[in-house]
């Protein structure tokens, strides 16, 4: 079995995130970029199931820009075996992204297809379903657990009602969710092979696919700041102002 992953270069989730000065973008000069981690959590999927005897080979595929080699590079020193970078200075929405992994799904051929379920940057939550509908591949997303038994998968997920289990007919595509795995450290022998293992660049063009977007950023600003608590001096103070101020009750 062949496995493909999509990846994602965005701001470390530690990074406080700034707008710029004109509102056109967030500003991402000197910021720590990282693997998206619910792209994270795809390669360890991924890279598991290799370990469990499933999959022969993982494939790590990430569009964006020449920087982006570096979260190639992460996700092969987690144990992919080689990489696809879709080199691009534009910013693709999520349909152009389908768009292209369809591209790669048609020349690649895996049996399974691992996306996280959303980038933490744009959280979106579409690329996956997107993808889906163009390769006419059956979907489980947000999956907590998944277990590959022969030509099906077993998709576990967390509904309003509990867990539901989906189970797909290979090839299909799962997106992950947070509780699915815990990823781990990449070791510093695994960091210098992921040096040596292969990457491939190729450009949308390609592969046949215009990134012509429909969609256009307005405006980028901040949250609003949250206003200072206050302090009363009994229950019956606390129960007037979430009648009358804050209309609560």
């Amino acid at each position: 079995m062949k496995i493909l992953v999509a990846v994602k270069r965005v701001i470390d989730y530690n990074v406080k995130v700034r707008v710029k000065a004109d509102q056109s973008d967030v500003d991402l000069s000197n910021v720590k970029m990282a693997l998206n981690p619910f792209c994270e959590i795809a390669v360890e999927e991924a890279v598991r199931l290799k370990e469990k005897g499933v999959a022969e080979e993982v494939v790590v595929v990430s569009i964006g820009p020449k920087a982006c080699q570096e979260q190639i590079r992460t996700a092969l020193a987690l144990g992919a075996d080689r990489g696809i970078h879709v080199e691009t200075d534009a910013m693709p929405d999520s349909l152009a992204v389908a768009k292209i992994l369809n591209k790669l799904v048609a020349e690649e051929a895996p049996q399974l297809v691992i996306l996280g379920k959303q980038s933490i940057d744009s959280d979106n939550n579409q690329t996956g379903q997107m993808l889906a509908a163009l390769s006419d591949m059956p979907q489980g997303t947000f999956a907590s657990e998944v277990k590959v038994d022969g030509d099906k998968v077993q998709v576990t997920r967390e509904v309003d009602g509990g867990l539901q289990t989906l189970e797909l007919t290979l090839p299909a595509i799962v997106t992950t969710d947070l509780r699915l795995n815990e990823p781990r450290y990449a070791s510093l022998p695994n960091i210098m092979k992921a040096k040596r293992k292969p990457l491939d660049v190729k450009t949308p063009a390609d592969l046949g696919v215009e990134l012509a977007s429909k969609i256009s950023v307005l405006k980028v600003e901040p949250p609003a700041e949250r206003s200072a608590g206050i302090k009363v001096a009994s229950v019956a103070e606390l129960v007037e102002k979430l009648k009358n101020e804050a209309k609560v009750l």
